[in-house]
């Protein structure tokens, strides 16, 4: 698989994720409690044996980096790299930042160029799903595409927000509509009812093929598709334009996959790993997810009650505590009499000694952590938060989006979120 190289695309601003992208490029927010999303992507080509692999990012890329150099390295004699490639300007490409994902990877180009190369993957940085890419090489190469396309089946009450394609019964490309809105629309591209059985995959209901933003080039045709176009995106512009023009090909994935694009995709998705059958397995030998190694005490419980959670190293838990259905991130501290349902914390960055216990104090704030005695239901606690005494962070109220005090705690599809650095202040309630 040496002639193979990944770029993982870092993605815009991350809007649709944000606050927890007011600090951090999407593929740097934690997930499940230690790792980054970031880390799905890597940790799928590394077990997939490609170890040459380009990150193309451009906004707030600070701690992404430094994560990947902490993270990923490997010996000399491997030939393996996790780069970074953030936006910058040079006398080829100009001043402009990256204007689509088809542009970061133009801007790039030299990077492909080098001898001894067949093949380009291209992959997303937000994404939660396990796939072995050796698979969608060798039914590229079986097929004598062009172009693959890794692809899910899916219901038509789901295809609205996707890129939904039509496949021959070779499984070549034939038709394509960018997230249909009408009958009409997804008439043109549904399929045939039996043909996922033919394909040895049941259907169940499912009637549409969808578009998982992971594409296999070669690497000759990407390039000369870059230098002949002003295409900018891959999703809307170049893989429709190649379907015209060049043999594209489908690879057909019927596995767990979700788009960590939104607040409620990535709650979800996190307090669905909590599950007794989890859709995604943190917990396989053979395929890993990677993460920086960190040297943390094992996490200390002085008692309480905990349920169907993932506590994360570093952690200590106050007496009478109750946590159910929750994500305790790295270090996070917990007082006693506290109870924290359906949520997710992502801990702190560090453990608070006795000169920045007295800044706090000096500053009139609480320790980083949790408070005696506070409530947490249903909300999302960023990084390195002080959150004081009988604090109360519950949407009772059932809001659906609020910009909430001084963006400190804001409500996005109904979930509370308290920002990276956040302070409550003892007795503080959400919406009181």
């Amino acid at each position: 698989m040496r002639d193979v190289i990944s770029l993982v695309l870092g993605g815009g601003r991350g809007t649709r994720l944000y606050p927890l992208t007011k600090y951090r490029s999407k593929p740097a927010v934690p997930l499940a409690g230690k790792y980054r999303l970031i880390d799905i992507p890597l940790s799928n080509c590394l077990n997939s044996g490609l170890n040459r692999i380009y990150v193309l990012t451009q906004f707030l890329s600070v701690s992404l980096h430094r994560h990947i150099r902490q993270t990923y390295r490997f010996d000399q004699f491997s030939g393996g790299f996790v780069e970074l490639l953030a936006a910058q300007q040079t006398m080829d490409t100009g001043t402009d930042w990256y204007q689509g994902t088809a542009d970061a990877v133009r801007k790039n180009l030299r990077y492909l160029q080098q001898p001894g190369i067949r093949y380009v993957l291209i992959l997303s940085g937000d994404q939660l799903y396990r796939m072995d890419y050796r698979k969608i090489v060798e039914s590229h190469e079986r097929a004598g595409a062009d172009v693959s396309i890794a692809t899910l089946p899916v219901s038509r009450s789901s295809a609205s927000g996707l890129g939904i394609m039509r496949a021959d019964s070779s499984g070549r490309v034939i038709g394509f509509v960018e997230k249909p809105k009408t009958d009409a629309e997804l008439e043109t591209v549904a399929l045939e009812p039996q043909w996922l059985e033919q394909q040895g995959i049941e259907s169940r209901g499912r009637d549409c093929l969808a578009n998982m933003g992971i594409y296999l080039f070669n690497r000759d045709l990407l390039v000369d598709i870059l230098k002949q176009t002003d295409s900018e995106d891959f999703g809307r512009q170049v893989f429709p334009r190649s379907i015209e023009q060049h043999k594209v090909q489908i690879h057909l994935f019927d596995d767990y996959w979700e788009d960590i694009g939104t607040i409620k995709a990535f709650y979800d998705a996190n307090l669905g790993i909590l599950d007794e059958k989890p859709s995604f397995e943190l917990a396989m030998q053979n395929a890993p997810i990677y993460s920086r190694p960190r040297y943390l005490p094992p996490t200390r419980c002085e008692g309480g009650t905990i349920r169907r959670s993932l506590i994360a190293d570093g952690c200590t838990i106050g007496k009478g505590c109750v946590i159910e259905n929750s994500i305790i991130g790295l270090r996070c501290i917990i007082g006693s009499n506290v109870t924290i349902r359906n949520s997710i914390l992502m801990g702190a960055d560090y453990f608070e000694g006795d000169f920045e216990l007295s800044i706090d104090q000096q500053n009139g704030l609480p320790p980083v952590g949790i408070g005696d005695d506070s409530h947490i239901e249903g909300a999302i606690i960023d990084k390195n938060c002080h959150i004081g005494r009988n604090v109360r962070i519950v949407n009772e109220a059932n809001v659906v989006d609020s910009e909430g005090d001084d963006d400190v705690c804001m409500i996005r599809d109904g979930i509370p979120i308290l920002t990276k650095d956040g302070v409550l202040a003892d007795d503080w309630r959400l919406g009181g």
